[in-house]
């Protein structure tokens, strides 16, 4: 099974000489650099010089709601919740919330483990979930039936 890579892994400044390198034991060139007013904890390259955040890549980065409360929505959208139901009892706007489920559209495995183990949703919901976000919420239309063609005699 291949390790998946966490936050101070490797530098994601594309400009960096360290881009997209993992770090190994010997040379660390991603440090802890303080925390974020919103107490995020913060890193920075020894290469480049650039900082960025844990939650840079993730669906959570540069959002001012709180990971737990946009999983809980999403939760609710896997629950075959309308985007009405979702939005007035959550009380986040409609285009916010599709917003999330776009973004959230990119990293499908690492919010499925999350809603897994976290909010007891199932695989069944997950792909109804999924399957909505293809969909991106679009009403199908139904077309009617034609009405059979009368033959001229009244009833």
């Amino acid at each position: 099974m291949s390790k998946l890579a966490h936050v101070g892994d490797f530098c994601p400044n594309s400009q960096c000489a360290d881009y997209g390198k993992p770090q190994t034991a010997r040379q660390k060139n991603i440090i802890r650099f303080g925390l974020t007013q919103a107490g995020r904890q913060r890193y920075q390259c020894q290469t480049c010089g650039q900082t960025f955040t844990e939650t840079k890549g993730t669906l959570f980065y540069r959002r001012r709601t709180t990971a737990d409360e946009i999983l809980k929505t999403l939760a609710q959208v896997a629950e075959a919740q309308r985007i009405s139901s979702v939005t007035r009892t959550t009380g986040h706007k409609e285009d916010t919330v599709l917003a999330w489920l776009r973004e959230a559209a990119q990293q499908v495995e690492a919010i499925d483990n999350a809603l897994m183990a976290d909010y007891q949703v199932s695989r069944g919901q997950l792909d109804g979930l999924w399957a909505y976000v293809g969909n991106k919420g679009e009403r199908t239309i139904i077309q009617k039936p034609p009405r059979p063609v009368s033959s001229g005699v009244q009833r």
